[in-house]
């Protein structure tokens, strides 16, 4: 993927948090709760069940949502220098900041022409490393990207992709990689403005409402890969100007790697669709794929009768 030299970068929405430490981890003891009860955990004693996806929710412990620590909130200024798309082609930081200003644009059209909801962006997206108070509660780096619903905040480890997908379940490496993993958590965020969060009631099974969820925010990353190309700045010009096959194949070898059968097997254990949260491999590249091709909310609607 190749950005558009010119374009111009708008780095309001994007944050870092620096090292954090200490704080209640989302880790084994809480889980991640989400809308209905669902309540995420590891897989074989390995807790990447919620490998890219973050459930979108809140995240367990004791802490009140309305009272996270916003002293925590301080920005390191990471991202203050990314200007450009020629800054977006040279820094995998500025290349962050030029997907999240893709995504923007791309829903800030699409989901109203789609649908009788108004789009509203993301509040932040938020990079850390260790842990990061939220507010949905504190998280650890051990839970992965995830989006949490109360602050309307994509929250990114800044190393996930070379510590868990690529170290510990053999993923795939490469330049699309992360823009897949931040589409499908700006998919959560669609999601929410959508209302669709409260449709949650079953936790686990290869039918669950959870794997729904998930896998309709693969479909809406797919919806965004197949028009990435058409987004643009806010002076209209083209943002991404190159997005080839091989990036394509790069989010469907990531999609994979993350399938609650792909990660079942990677730790040890027995592949048990009865407790999937996610969906299969299968499953996720299916979903991703019909997105990317058919490009409509009406078909990636992961709740209607027959479609899993």
């Amino acid at each position: 993927m190749r950005f558009n030299p010119k374009a111009r970068l708008d780095a309001r929405r994007t944050s870092d948090a620096g090292r954090g430490a200490g704080g209640r981890s989302a880790g084994r003891s809480g889980g991640i709760p989400v809308p209905g009860g669902l309540a995420g955990g590891g897989v074989g004693g390995l807790l990447v069940v919620l490998v890219i996806v973050g459930l979108s929710m809140v995240l367990g412990g004791g802490d009140s949502p309305t009272a996270y620590d916003t002293g925590r909130m301080a920005d390191t200024d990471r991202y203050a220098s990314c200007e450009t798309g020629d800054d977006a082609n040279r820094s995998a930081d500025c290349a962050r900041v030029a997907v999240e200003n893709s995504l923007y644009d791309y829903w800030s059209s699409t989901l109203p022409e789609q649908s009788a909801t108004a789009f509203t962006p993301e509040r932040s997206l938020r990079t850390f490393s260790g842990a990061v108070s939220t507010g949905c509660g504190s998280a650890s780096a051990d839970v992965g990207p995830f989006y949490c619903p109360v602050d309307q905040t994509i929250y990114l480890d800044r190393t996930f992709f070379a510590d868990v997908l690529q170290d510990r379940l053999a993923g795939p490496s490469g330049a699309f990689v992360e823009p897949y993993v931040l589409a499908h958590e700006y998919g959560h965020h669609v999601q929410n403005l959508l209302g669709t969060m409260g449709r949650v009631r079953t936790q686990q099974g290869a039918r669950s409402d959870a794997v729904r969820l998930e896998l309709q925010a693969d479909c809406y990353a797919g919806m965004w890969a197949g028009s990435a190309t058409g987004t643009q700045d806010a002076q209209g010009a083209v943002l991404i100007s190159d997005l080839t096959r091989q990036d394509v194949e790069q989010a469907i070898a990531a999609a994979t790697a993350v399938g609650d059968d792909r990660i079942q097997s990677s730790s040890g254990g027995q592949v048990d669709p009865d407790s999937w949260t996610h969906g299969s491999a299968r499953q996720r590249v299916e979903w991703f794929t019909r997105g990317y091709r058919e490009g409509t909310l009406d078909a990636c609607d992961t709740f209607a009768p027959g479609a899993l």
